[in-house]
């Protein structure tokens, strides 16, 4: 086999002979060490791990004095299960790529490769699409939670090397506030959902009222996008122990409810948050409770706002009788929620979950009104946030020089040379690569491969949309958007078989590209759904760099490679250094030049790609100097730094202690306007009025979801809620022992009421179906008074275990959703729209196999 497809590949060794050699080889072998304490970092925070013989046999938080986080105990498991050990090929794709049996990803059998014939067969079909559909044909956004380190972003290196090879089609936006960071900048000028917070201090000496509405910080504040701090959650306890008081409005006893167990739950209907807070408007319009002078001098648009608010326009007022019958919360509980709000300096801090959702604009529009009408934005400890559960928004900013990393842009000297120029790369005099928008020239032969990109980029959770029709156009925030024709897709870094809505969609759509190859540590259900798998190493096999703290800068991070690389696996980079040396060869080849210009190709896209370093370590060392050289403060050198291998920590400064968001638009609109047309606070934008869209109007609406408890007359209808796990980040760490402390005779815990359990006679422990028209999963029950009725909660992240329909056998809730976006306006997933039919399970019993690697892979 070896032998036939290093011949059909066609390429004799003799051929490759100049083209330049792997430096990566053994690169960190040299430098780590059989028994060791080595600390390393990830997004769960800052680890202590222990290597005896070689093996990594113990993991433990650096930091001993903070809350205790489950995710910091089981990186063993990370190294050690479910590992892809060596390249792999589907067998009918690896037999003709041509005619490859695309109906057969996730069930044809795996067939190992060398990493020199997965390398030439990725190059070859790469420039086979290239060739026939160009850079839009190439799907390479990719998404994910990738490693936290500056130098292995895996999304990041994909991206610099499809860059340096001719173009991409991108994705716009994110799944976690795909809705609020489209509408937010038509609201307050900036996107809001990751922008620093009103520091904790503020709140603890100044907030009297806290609404924490729609959030689970105790769960989701355990991560953060780069590394955790872990200060977030010791300021969760100093609120608890404090005087402030503490209101929870969420449909189910969330671990965050229950933590404030001293603080009112308030459980509406999901999806009903926007028809409340326009009735809490109505409320304090009528009863001249709100802020005029803040409306006035902050807001523009209220005006236009208060007929729809009245119903003098569609003859319903918004009010909260209203508001009771639609979200099922008593009308008192309401006034009493308005008027607390009113008369205490009061906090909204708001989760993402309620814009993840039909109509999914809506809400965090109608909270800022809401916040105008009362007042206290731009007070210290007032007004709202949307990022005190992320990443530690809140937390004080140090005076850490900034670390930086690996982007996607290619830098250096550069000209305009036959070998770049001939793949649609060009470069300015000052060796940077030329936007097409700033070069007609280029732009109109239609050449500027950079153009396209950005203008075939796709708000990210329509990719299935995208790849079931092809040349569809679409609305999006005011532009049209026609979708590639995919014909080939690259993903790293992330698991869209687990992420995504209606997977069984997702998996009509993917069988639409010729290829589709992955770069992946473990057999994640995605990577069964590959054509070709390469084996990647995990973070803590190589050596990086981070910073802890997304909004604090807390520290400098190194990230200290623990334990050699597992079996065959390389580093992202390696990866795609490498690939670059077949590329150049099979494009040479293309294009009738010799062995000489090949060589010459290769070396010069190598050298690119890792901005002329020699190897990944030397680009640590750059990024921690370069960071050094910027600041006044004493520092180690990075050789000192390495070798202490501690992280280095900074004190916040006394400004962030006092930062209150808005405060500077509050003392001074005129001079520190906000990033709107008007430069206030836009409760009426004419920017949304001119785009003229039915489902997204010019102000805050309520707008009947598709799916939702109070539209429907079926008596067995749930409402399912897929929230943020306890005990996982999204699908990381599912496949490890950690789950054996929480799944249900080997599912996913599904938490329900148990009057509503007694109904179907459900007990505690039993398995449970949860099915609709997109699919049915199986789960197990789990029975939680703090649950409301005709609710059901199962967490999203479990891994895809698909049967022969495509149901789930283990538990993941994206078989159940909806795979349709949340307006014209921002085209977010609505992840949270969703009524699922509940019975207790009395099937065969099923085998689960999410965990397995499949059929063929050792």
């Amino acid at each position: 086999m070896k032998r036939r497809t290093f011949l059909k590949l066609g390429c004799a060794s003799s051929s490759l002979a100049l083209l330049p050699t792997n430096i990566f080889a053994n690169s960190t072998k040299n430098s780590i060490l059989k028994n060791a304490q080595v600390n390393t970092a990830a997004h769960w925070g800052v680890l202590q791990l222990s290597v005896k013989n070689g093996k990594l046999v113990d993991s433990k938080p650096y930091y001993k004095n903070k809350r205790y986080n489950d995710l910091q105990y089981y990186t063993q498991d990370l190294i050690y299960k479910n590992r892809i050990k060596y390249p792999y090929v589907r067998k009918s794709f690896l037999k003709n790529p041509n005619d490859n049996k695309p109906e057969l990803r996730g069930k044809d059998e795996w067939v190992r490769v060398s990493w020199e014939d997965a390398l030439k067969l990725v190059s070859k079909q790469l420039l086979k699409t290239r060739k026939t559909h160009g850079a839009n044909g190439i799907f390479a956004g990719s998404y994910g939670w990738k490693s936290p380190g500056n130098i292995h972003n895996s999304r990041t290196l994909l991206h610099r090397f499809m860059n340096l090879t001719g173009g991409f089609v991108g994705s716009l936006g994110d799944y976690s506030t795909g809705a609020s960071q489209v509408i937010m900048p038509h609201v307050v000028g900036s996107i809001e959902v990751y922008e620093q917070q009103t520091n904790y201090e503020l709140i603890l000496e100044n907030t009297k009222l806290l609404v924490i509405w729609g959030a689970n910080p105790i769960d989701t504040l355990k991560i953060a996008w780069t590394v955790s701090d872990e200060q977030g959650l010791d300021y969760m306890q100093k609120i608890k122990d404090s005087n402030i008081k503490v209101i929870c409005i969420d449909p189910y006893a969330s671990t965050t409810v229950k933590f404030f167990d001293k603080a009112q739950h308030i459980r509406p209907r999901p999806n009903t948050d926007t028809a409340i807070m326009l009735a809490m408007m109505t409320y304090l319009y009528e009863n001249n409770l709100y802020d005029k002078e803040f409306i006035e001098n902050y807001t523009v648009g209220f005006e236009k706002f208060l007929p729809y608010l009245l119903g003098k326009n569609d003859g319903i007022k918004k009010d909260i009788t209203w508001a009771s019958k639609i979200s099922g919360v008593d009308e008192q509980t309401l006034i009493e929620l308005t008027k607390s709000l009113k008369n205490n300096l009061s906090l909204i801090m708001s989760g993402w979950g309620m814009q993840r959702a039909h109509h999914g604009e809506q809400p965090h529009w109608a909270m800022v009104t809401l916040c105008a009408m009362l007042g206290h934005i731009g007070k210290a400890g007032g007004g709202f946030g949307l990022s005190y559960h992320y990443s530690n928004g809140g937390v004080a900013t140090t005076n850490t020089p900034v670390v930086g990393g690996v982007n996607a842009n290619l830098v250096g000297k550069w000209s305009n040379d036959e070998f770049l120029g001939i793949m649609g790369a060009k470069f300015d005099s000052n060796g940077h690569l030329i936007q097409g928008d700033e070069d007609e020239s280029i732009k109109n032969t239609g050449q500027s491969w950079l153009a396209k990109t950005s203008d075939a980029a796709i708000p990210v959770a329509r990719i299935a949309d995208m790849l079931l029709n092809p040349n569809k156009t679409i609305e999006h925030n005011g532009k049209k958007i026609t979708y590639s024709d995919i014909d080939f897709i690259y993903w790293v870094g992330g698991n869209p078989f687990v992420h995504h809505q209606d997977l069984k969609a997702l998996r009509k759509a993917w069988q639409k590209p010729s290829t589709i190859v992955m770069n992946e540590i473990y057999w994640t259900p995605s990577a069964k759904m590959a054509d070709i798998v390469l084996p990647v190493t995990s973070l803590y096999e190589r050596d990086d760099i981070s910073m802890s703290g997304d909004y604090s800068n807390y520290s400098i991070v190194p990230m200290k490679a623990a334990v050699n690389k597992y079996e065959e696996s390389k580093d992202d980079i390696e990866i795609f250094y490498e690939l670059l040396k077949y590329y150049a060869f099979y494009f040479s080849t293309q294009n009738n030049k010799d062995e000489n210009y090949a060589a010459t190709l290769a070396k010069k896209l190598q050298n690119a790609y890792l901005d002329n370093a020699k190897n990944s370590f030397e680009l640590v060392e750059k990024y921690y100097s370069q960071a050094l050289a910027r600041t006044s403060l004493e520092l180690p050198n990075f050789q000192a730094f390495w070798q202490e291998n501690k992280a280095l920590e900074f004190e916040a400064t006394q400004d962030s202690f006092e930062f209150v968001r808005f405060a500077d638009f509050i003392d001074d609109p005129i001079l520190n306007p906000l990033g709107t047309p008007s430069g206030l606070i836009e409760i009426y934008s004419t920017t949304i009025e001119k785009m003229n869209y039915d489902d997204c109007k010019a102000h805050p609406m309520w707008f009947e979801p598709i799916e939702y408890l109070a539209n429907t007359s079926n008596p067995s209808s749930f409402h399912l809620l897929s929230p943020h796990p306890s005990h996982r980040l999204h699908s990381q760490l599912c496949h490890t022992s950690l789950k054996d402390t929480y799944t249900i005779k080997g599912h996913e815990p599904c938490l329900m009421n148990p009057e509503d359990a007694k109904e179907l006679n459900i007990k505690d422990g039993d398995l449970i179906e949860l099915s609709n028209e997109r699919g049915s999963v199986i789960a197990g029950a789990k029975l939680d008074e703090g649950v409301l009725n005709k609710v059901v909660v199962l967490a999203e992240g479990a891994w895809y275990d698909p049967d022969e329909n495509g149901n789930c056998k283990y538990g993941c809730p994206n078989v159940l959703t909806l795979d349709l976006p949340t307006s014209k306006l921002a085209n977010g997933n609505i992840s949270h729209t969703a009524l699922v039919n509940v019975k207790k399970y009395t099937g065969k019993k099923v085998k689960i196999t999410a965990f397995t690697p499949p059929k063929g892979a050792k």
